[in-house]
């Protein structure tokens, strides 16, 4: 049980830092979707803030 748990918690916090490096890459201009343009950034801008919701809602146990 407690291996599931610890393999839970690196699980969440791999998607974590996959989310910000992937919001920040498109707010930067680093990675971009094609054919879509300025969205690149509005959509990186959704993926921090709702992986920052996502992390705030965790530490509250929500």
């Amino acid at each position: 049980m407690a291996k599931a748990s610890l393999l839970g918690i690196v699980g969440w916090l791999t998607g974590v830092i996959v989310s910000l490096a992937v919001g920040f890459a498109l707010i930067g201009g680093t990675l971009s979707v094609p054919w879509i343009g300025v969205l690149n950034v509005i959509a990186g801008w959704v993926v921090v803030i709702t992986t920052i919701l996502s992390i705030i809602f965790a530490i509250l146990g929500k």
